[in-house]
């Protein structure tokens, strides 16, 4: 995966209209899971874009708005939808911890890992 397919991949997943019904935020807004493979795909895409960006010393506004919007409103989504008696896939509040951290990762220009559940780090 290059950069701009991860760039463009990132976005994507924050679009919410008619036009992208499988993308991470409108999914989550209807109380659906991630299509399978989605997350693995924000992640990857995520680790692309920090590899790319590293040294930068700016990221273009689009970028930086869908960055914010996936590292905050998936888990607002996911608490907000369990309160609604959703109920979401086991590992789905771990993934939107580490897509958080990768996001994070971007802006801190340090590869952030998510802390040891003290489960041998399962």
């Amino acid at each position: 995966m290059n950069y701009e397919t991860a760039r463009k991949i990132l976005i994507d997943q924050t679009i919410t209209t008619e036009d992208n019904l499988d993308s991470l935020l409108m999914r989550m807004q209807q109380g659906k899971p991630p299509v399978p493979g989605q997350i693995t795909s924000i992640l990857l895409a995520l680790k692309v874009v920090f590899e790319a960006l590293k040294e930068s010393s700016s990221l273009d506004r689009e970028l930086a708005y869908a960055l914010f919007q996936l590292s905050i409103k998936p888990s607002q989504i996911f608490v907000g939808g369990r309160r609604a008696g959703i109920d979401w896939p086991p590992l789905l509040k771990e993934d939107l911890l580490r897509i958080a951290l990768a996001a994070e990762s971007i802006f801190s220009t340090k590869w952030q890992t998510p802390p040891s559940t003290g489960f041998g780090g399962v």
